[in-house]
Formats: C-alpha cells, structure tokens, sequence
C-alpha cells in the first residue's frame, strides 16, 4: 500500500461498486469514507473534510448535481468526480459547468480512475497550497499585524480600514523606512482585489526610458531590443493594484502619461495605436513634498490632485517612541521563529534604542536587530551588539536632553503645543506653520480643524 494521499467521499448505491472502486483507492493509499446516497453525502461533506468527492450521477434519492452544487458552495477547494452511463452524459456535462472536475463514463478501467483520481489530487493540492499562501499573505498584512500604539499610528489605521474597500486612489507620505509599502500593501490585501497579486515599482529606481517600458508595455519592433510585444505593469495589475513608490521622482513627461492612465483609465503601449482599458487601483508613495515640488516645476498640479484622493502620512520613528519596543518584539518574535531560539533584549539595550533618532526608521531598526540577533552568541543582546552610532547616540545633544518620564508620554498634547507654537511664529498662516513642522498643508489644515472641534481656541498672539 502507498502512504496515505488524500481523503476521498465515495457515493455510489450500487453495493458491489462501491465496493470494488473503495478496494482499488484503498490499495493507493487513499483514505476513503462511503455513502450510499446523495443526502448522506451532503451530511457527510458538512461534517467532514474531503480533498475529493467521486459521486454517482443518479443516486436513489438526489441527483448527483446537487451534490456537486453542494461541494461547491461549502468547499470550493474539494474537487468533484463524476461517474456516469452513457445515456447520462449530457447531464454529466452539466455538472461540469457547475463545478465538477471530470466525468467518467460506465464501464472504465482501473488505471484510467486513477489517473482521473491523481489529477484531481494536484490540482486539490497546488489549489489548497495557493489558498493557505493567500491567507498567509491576509494575515501578514492585516492591520492587525502593523505594529504601533501611537497615537497617529491609531488614526492610520482608521483610515486604512475605511479605504481599503474602496477603488479611491490613496497618496502616502512619509520619509523612506517608515513602512509606506507596507500601508500600501495592507489597503490591498483588506480590498476586494486580495485575491489578484500586488503590483509595485519604485520609480526612483528605473531611468525614464525603461520605467515607461515597465508601466505601459511596448509593442515589438517598438525600439531596438523589442523583439516580442511586452504587457506593463498597468496591464499586468488589471483588477488589482498597483503601488508606485516615490513617486515624486517620476519626470514631467512620464507624469503626462500616468495622468491620462489615471484619468481615462486606459493606457497605450509604447509603439501601439489601440488604446487599453484597464482597471487598476493606484496606490502612491513619496518622501517628498509634493506642494513643494509643484512650487518649483517639478511636479504637474493637475496630477498631484488625480493622486491626492486619499491621503496621509506615516510618521517617523523618532516621532514614535514608544512603538520602538514593540517593534524590537515584533522582529525578535520573528527571527526566534526562523532560527528556531528564544532570544531576547536587554533594558539597557532597549534604552539605547528608544534615544537614538533612527535617521533609516523603521527598516534601519529591523537591520540593527536582525545584525544584532546573529552576532549574540547568547541568549539576551546586550549593548555590545548595538551598532556604535546607535551607542553613541545616547551622548548626542539631540538625545541626551530627552527623557521619558516614568508616566508615560502624551503624544497628543505634545503634538497640539508643537502645532500652536508654529502656527503662533506663522502669525496663524497655516501653509508657514506647515513648513515649519515639515507637514503637508493638507494634513496640518486637518489636524488645525480637528483641535477646534475639541474647542481649541487657538490664540496666535505671541504671549
């Protein structure tokens, strides 16, 4: 006998039948439960879990489709087997376009059931396998499994939970490291487009040349070097999303053809005539101020409102204290789960963590723990494994004069005096105050209103 391969439901009237065909999956390796009729089959697939069902097309009491209907609806990874005679085939067809994997005709031998078996076996198993990945990735990027406890992390994630089921394009701001692509990827895989791949360039990345190439696709004989016709990125994320990261870098003429992409939600290839519709959520990310960009000519206004629908920041780290031991947790979980160890951090070495300014942000933070992790021979990392600019952060001026009282800090209240005294040296000129707080006007203006709900006055005499 072979090793167990798969369970199978077996549902056929005909005793001596069902009897034979149970003898010959048995010998295979199969584990095989079976039925004598439709309604105990259906009993049966709501109880149990089944990689495979092999039905007769007429059972005493229901129609062998129904049973197909049925597999269907509560387990659409089982694959359904038809047996039939000839004068049912026709019926045996119209199982097959509501669901059923094959159907085999009356009387057949036993190596072509196997063979039907085997295939149906692999593509249960290459469908779970792809089923488990896809939550995998659900879960991943869950807005459960993005680490922050402060205050503006709290009102990311509001945001993210009433974008995502929406098709607005979504404009993310924040320095590099701070986990932008991460957002991105959460909006997607809460969406309903989760279940199609998510797209992302960085277009920072690509010389313009060769990033109009990857967006719209080019026909062959396009340029020299097309020798076939290539599908882009806009084509190839139809229907789900695409992520364009930093995309303040892209070129005043590349950002005429991502406007009418946007726009008129269709593209043309490079060397094509045919324009092609397509349906792609834009998701975009930059470090830079995009006001400021289009200030100096750098930047199309007319796009920067197709793009800034939605849009928000992700702040820093230095800004986002108190995230950083959760941080350190979250990456230690994960690198004790890889190497299969229980390491953990010392107090004094968090210290040194939480007082250094993290110019790379969160990414720079995962580099220095992952380093520090392989470098500890044992089982707590103590401050001889930090990175010696991370040590030394703890003299810097910007970092010494910091404290965390032992109650905690109020990151709301110390956000809310930091926004009036700029807007108090702006004379109340909220597009002044912003730059001196290195924030979007938008984003200020939002908080600015928010404060005066709550019944800020606001004074912006200097007292």
């Amino acid at each position: 006998m072979k090793l167990n391969t798969g369970t199978i439901l077996l549902v056929e009237d005909d005793n001596h039948q069902r009897g034979i065909i149970k003898t010959i999956l048995t010998k295979e390796g199969f584990f095989v439960e079976d039925v004598d009729c439709g309604k105990k089959a259906i009993e049966q697939i709501k109880t149990g879990s089944f990689d495979l069902v092999v039905t007769d097309l007429r059972l005493p009491d229901i129609d062998g489709t129904e049973v197909v209907k049925e597999v269907k609806r509560l387990d659409k990874a089982c694959h359904v087997i038809i047996i039939t005679a000839f004068g049912s085939i026709p019926s045996a067809i119209e199982a097959t376009k509501l669901g059923a994997f094959y159907y085999l005709e009356k009387p057949f031998e036993k190596d072509q059931l196997l063979i039907i078996i085997n295939n149906a076996m692999n593509q249960v198993k290459l469908l779970k396998d792809n089923i488990m990945l896809k939550d995998q990735l659900y879960e991943k990027f869950s807005l459960d499994n993005v680490v922050g406890v402060h205050g503006r992390m709290e009102e990311l994630y509001k945001i993210v939970k009433k974008v995502a089921p929406t098709n607005s394009t979504v404009l993310i701001y924040g320095e590099s490291g701070t986990g932008k692509e991460l957002f991105a990827k959460s909006i997607h895989y809460n969406s309903p487009r989760k279940n199609k791949p998510f797209f992302a360039i960085n277009c920072a990345a690509i010389p313009e040349t060769l990033l109009e190439s990857e967006l719209f696709g080019y026909e062959k004989g396009a340029f020299t070097g097309a020798l076939t016709r290539h599908a882009g990125l806009f084509e190839q994320a139809n229907g789900s999303s695409l992520f364009l990261d930093e995309i303040g870098d892209l070129t005043l003429s590349t950002q005429a053809k991502l406007l009418r992409a946007i726009q008129e939600r269709e593209i043309r290839r490079i060397g094509g005539n045919d324009n092609i519709r397509l349906d792609v959520r834009i998701i975009a990310a930059t470090n830079k101020r995009l006001e400021d960009e289009i200030a100096k000519g750098n930047f199309r206004e007319d796009l920067y409102y197709r793009l800034n629908v939605i849009a928000f920041s992700v702040p820093p780290l230095r800004e986002r204290v108190a995230d950083i031991p959760l941080l350190v947790e979250h990456f230690l979980n994960r690198l004790n789960e890889s190497h299969r160890q229980k390491k953990t951090i010392s107090n004094e070495s968090l210290q040194i963590l939480m007082k250094y300014r993290w110019p790379g942000n969160v990414r720079q933070l995962e580099s220095v723990i992952e380093r520090a992790y392989i470098m500890c021979e044992g089982d707590i990392i103590g401050v001889d494994y930090m990175p010696e600019e991370v040590k030394q952060g703890r003299t810097n001026s910007t970092s010494s004069h910091f404290e965390i009282p032992d109650e905690g800090l109020n990151f709301e209240e110390i956000e809310r005096e930091l926004i009036k005294k700029a807007l108090i040296k702006a004379e109340g000129k909220i597009s002044h105050a912003a730059k001196y707080l290195n924030m979007s006007y938008d984003k200020l203006w939002f908080k600015v209103k928010k404060m005066r709900e709550k019944g800020d006055t606001l004074d912006f005499t200097n007292k």
